[in-house]
């Protein structure tokens, strides 16, 4: 359903790790806003909601509430360091219109 790049995956357990705290997961959703009306996101998390999704992807466990997981089929979050930026960015094939709104730095 989702992807996780490796490095992607290197950079989010290394933010876990800092963290210290073995609750937490990644939380994946869609929230209204942006361009195309919707905006992806990132965050740690150890709420459970009554229709939320618990999952493992590059043995990283990711919470997903139920109406972003149709948003996120076949998604693949990176994350770039380079001139134009550092951060984790969402590539959705699912996305007509596009412009800065599904990164964050």
């Amino acid at each position: 359903m989702l992807e996780i790049t490796n490095i992607a995956a290197q950079e989010i357990n290394k933010i876990m790790g800092q963290e210290n705290d073995e609750t937490l997961k990644l939380r994946v959703g869609v929230q209204g806003g942006g361009c195309s009306g919707l905006t992806f996101f990132l965050n740690l998390d150890k709420d459970l909601g009554p229709l939320d999704k618990d999952i493992s992807i590059n043995d990283i466990p990711v919470r997903v509430d139920a109406k972003s997981i149709h948003y996120l089929e076949g998604a693949k979050i990176d994350y770039i360091d380079g001139p134009q930026g550092t951060g984790f960015v969402f590539d959705n094939p699912n996305v007509q219109r596009s412009c800065a709104c599904g990164s964050s730095n």
